[in-house]
């Protein structure tokens, strides 16, 4: 397989989009987003929030007390 050939097959097929996800915190797009909440919703499906590397461990693993309901 000569040269010209070898850059003809790596460059076929298009690399994937990047995928990340905005920071809940600083709201920066990360490429290398930590799930750090969960939200449930009582109709339809629930949706992940996401930190960057740099505050995912500030915010620590939930759930949290302010993340709990609590009936009066």
């Amino acid at each position: 397989m000569t040269r010209d050939e070898q850059i003809a097959a790596l460059t076929a097929e298009p690399s994937p989009a990047p995928s990340g996800a905005r920071c809940c915190r600083c709201r920066q797009w990360t490429y290398a987003p930590v799930p750090v909440r969960y939200i449930e919703r009582e109709s339809g499906p629930g949706f992940t929030l996401y930190a960057c590397p740099n505050h995912a461990v500030a915010l620590g693993a939930g759930p949290t007390p302010e993340d709990v309901v609590r009936n009066p």
